[in-house]
């Protein structure tokens, strides 16, 4: 046994290397890891930054008209990651029992499947599931009580998402409609939906602010479908790559990237962010290689030392949406430091 496996104090780095990195390491190295690390990993937890993001974008909109508050910034950080960490698992659940997480599934090669490689058993799955919609039934009975029909409208919106995305007899992704799902998800769900959970009320201005953001997680999507877009389309399941083809498919996620900046400095321009919020101009040579990559056919193989193949668009947006949320939180978190400095 690996002796950092036998040492509890170094399982901490254990859990946090769960969240860093792309899609590591691989099911015989996680089969030998504590519990915790197990379901992180099977959880996909490199992936729930997008989910922390947005929590924290929400947070910032709401620091800026002075209603920030801890205790709800706290149950709406963990109830985004835990939903997010129950869509993942839940994902793979029905994929498998679909039959579609087959041995040579893109699924089964860029990282473990909880299931199909053998690292949980189909029962510790559900109870970890069990326990995380605990979790999160109890933050939104919270926020129920705090701000009551608000709550429910957002929850219910955010649960029937989760639910038709990928248990539905028909779900949202198998029909060309998972990709403005997710849009939807992580702009004005989560973004407009956690400002609420601060506010009281909603607030058009952060549902526009929220749409750069989403739009970032939609290319990441868009992104990992074509990059399988062969396989969906042999098991049936219509992805919008599938719909539309490989070549519109990357000239839509194209145009998707650029519409992130565009809309974001059409809201400096109109008054709705600060003009801090520009900095998410740091980010731009990362979208100009996301962009550039989606001009090009992906490579016949891996190049070598490349991790996660074969998603190869997928992981060039996930690249950029990450520096571009971390940018634009960084322009909001100014924003919310000086919130009169608007054109």
């Amino acid at each position: 046994m690996n002796p950092i496996e036998e040492s509890p104090i170094a399982r901490p780095r254990l859990w946090l290397g769960a969240f860093t990195g792309f899609y590591r390491p691989g099911a015989e190295v996680v089969r030998g890891l504590d519990p915790v690390s197990k379901f992180l990993y099977s959880a996909r937890s490199v992936i729930l930054v997008i989910s922390a993001q947005a929590a924290l974008i929400s947070g910032l909109l709401a620091a800026a008209q002075g209603r920030f508050r801890w205790l709800e910034f706290a149950l709406v950080l963990v109830g985004f990651v835990v939903a997010h960490m129950i869509s993942n698992l839940s994902n793979d659940y029905f994929g498998y029992r679909r039959g579609h997480d087959t041995p040579d599934s893109p699924r089964m090669r860029y990282t473990v499947h909880p299931l199909a490689s053998g690292v949980l058993e189909t029962r510790t799955l559900l109870t970890g599931l069990a326990v995380l919609a605990v979790i999160g039934v109890g933050i939104a009975a919270f926020f129920v009580v705090e701000r009551g029909w608000t709550a429910v409208a957002f929850a219910a919106a955010g649960i029937a998402i989760l639910l038709l995305y990928d248990a539905a007899p028909l779900p949202l992704k198998a029909i060309g409609l998972g990709e403005p799902a997710v849009f939807l998800v992580w702009g004005p769900l989560m973004v407009g939906g956690g400002y609420a959970m601060f506010a009281g009320s909603v607030s058009a201005s952060a549902f526009y602010a929220s749409i750069p953001y989403g739009l970032g997680v939609m290319s990441i999507l868009t992104g990992k479908h074509i990059d399988q877009r062969e396989f969906d389309a042999a098991k049936g399941n219509r992805t919008l790559p599938v719909l539309v083809g490989e070549r519109g498919a990357r000239a839509l996620n194209a145009a998707t990237l650029v519409l992130m900046y565009a809309v974001a400095a059409a809201l400096i321009a109109t008054g709705a962010l600060t003009p801090f919020a520009a900095v998410v101009v740091a980010a731009l040579p990362r979208g100009a290689r996301a962009v550039l990559v989606m001009s090009r056919p992906r490579p016949a193989a891996a190049p070598e030392g490349y991790v996660g193949w074969p998603l190869w668009y997928h992981r060039v947006c996930l690249a950029h949406n990450r520096l571009f949320g971390w940018m634009y939180i960084a322009g909001l978190a100014a924003g919310a430091a000086w919130p009169a400095a608007r054109l």
